[in-house]
């Protein structure tokens, strides 16, 4: 029997919701999890992750999915929560490590987050994903530095157009909507199929007033995925679906 089987979801009650294709094992359950965080279904990508850490408790990728997941949700402190959790078992992995700094940057946790960001780069300094962190905890410390954090992340994921939508949202959150708008225009000259960059672009140029191209922009999102969301980004899980799911975690812990 799932150990979240007597969780209720989204007002469901005995049963777990679907999220998509039936998940028989952790790779499926991650492999769903990378498509459904690739789309900004990051709530869809929460679960799943869960999911494959349900299969196996010490799946690295589910541990890592699910801070990342939660931080794009702006679920803040329990990322850094479960990167807690993570790093009980992987003590010295760095994107968790900078995936907790990023948590806790943006919770206003400045020292704390520029030491583990630290930690992250001594690790494993050649990763993209170690970069766009740092520069995420430099722009909450309003370091100059984050700019040269970003740019190493992007020549060392060049090619690879989540690292680039990643540091669009990031200069999104910090609402440097102009510097956002312009990373995702250059990365839809290679990448222009992908729906979720022409919402991102969208949300860009609605903020900084340009309503016309926004629509516009909308508008080809909707064309590539019509039931994609447009104007907004997608909320956070809904009042007490964290709740329940944590506590199904920490009894499965507590076994």
């Amino acid at each position: 029997m799932s150990r979240f089987g007597n969780l209720e979801f989204d007002g469901q009650s005995g049963e777990e919701k679907s999220v998509g294709p039936i998940q028989t094992d952790e790779a499926n359950c991650l492999a769903d999890a990378r498509a459904f965080f690739e789309d900004a279904e990051f709530e869809k990508a929460l679960r799943s992750y869960s999911k494959a850490l349900e299969f196996n408790p010490h799946s690295r990728g589910g541990w890592c999915g699910q801070v990342r997941a939660l931080i794009e949700l702006g679920e803040f402190r329990e990322a850094a929560l479960w990167s807690d959790k993570a790093l009980e078992q992987f003590p010295d992995d760095p994107e968790l490590l900078a995936a907790k700094a990023v948590a806790l940057a943006r919770s206003g946790e400045l020292e704390e987050a520029i030491a583990l960001s630290d930690a992250a780069i001594e690790q494993r300094g050649d990763a993209p994903y170690v970069w766009l962190a740092r520069g995420d905890v430099l722009l909450a410390r309003r370091e100059k530095r984050a700019e040269y954090c970003l740019e190493k992340a992007l020549a060392l994921a060049r090619g690879d157009w989540v690292i680039s939508w990643l540091a669009a949202r990031i200069r999104f959150y910090y609402h440097q909507f102009a510097l956002a708008m312009k990373l995702l225009q250059t990365l839809l000259e290679t990448s222009g199929g992908r729906a979720v960059l022409w919402v991102e672009l969208g949300a860009c140029q609605y903020e900084l007033g340009l309503g016309i191209a926004a629509e516009r922009s909308f508008a080809q999102a909707r064309q590539l995925k019509p039931n994609c969301v447009t104007r907004r980004r997608p909320g956070g899980p809904k009042p007490g679906w964290w709740r329940r799911l944590g506590e199904g975690w920490r009894r499965m812990f507590s076994r």
